[in-house]
């Protein structure tokens, strides 16, 4: 059977040096992030999540600023251990920590708690009874948003 001629070919199938150059980056950054692990405890070293080379500047991404703080602490250390797997000289190690902001779908049962409405009441009452101009002002603003958030829509 004749093979079938295609004019074109795959995108993959030409050379492409950009890909390979950004393949070289990740493999670097995996083998550094693999490394900073090894030194580091292993409380901590769960809670080192990536890491990037940025000039001279090495940025290590954590979870959380308490994860970050600890971090910190071993910055020599760090900076001295990937000395060798490094292509330029690293001087700077700068901690960030990465948030992961949850949708609110992932997080059930977060509604917010309206009093009821003669708790509602009460605070207007109240609100006018005091003698605090500000604070005057504070309870009567709240009462009428909780009133607001209290109607069904």
């Amino acid at each position: 059977m004749a093979k079938k001629f295609t004019p074109f070919k795959a995108a993959l199938a030409f050379p492409n040096r950009t890909i390979a150059y950004f393949y070289s980056q990740i493999e670097q950054q995996n083998k550094i992030l693999q490394r900073i692990r090894e030194i580091l405890p292993a409380a901590i070293a769960k809670h080192a999540l990536h890491c990037v080379i940025n000039g001279k500047k090495l940025l290590v991404y954590t979870d959380t600023a308490a994860w970050a703080s600890q971090l910190r602490f071993y910055n020599t250390a760090i900076l001295a251990a990937i000395a060798p797997i490094t292509r330029d000289t690293v001087s700077i190690m700068q901690i960030k920590v990465r948030l992961e902001i949850l949708p609110e779908k992932l997080l059930p049962g977060r509604k917010p708690m309206i009093p009821s409405t003669e708790k509602i009441a009460l605070i207007h009452e109240q609100s006018l009874n005091t003698s605090d101009e500000q604070l005057k002002q504070s309870l009567l603003k709240l009462s009428a948003t909780l009133k607001k958030l209290s109607t069904p829509v």
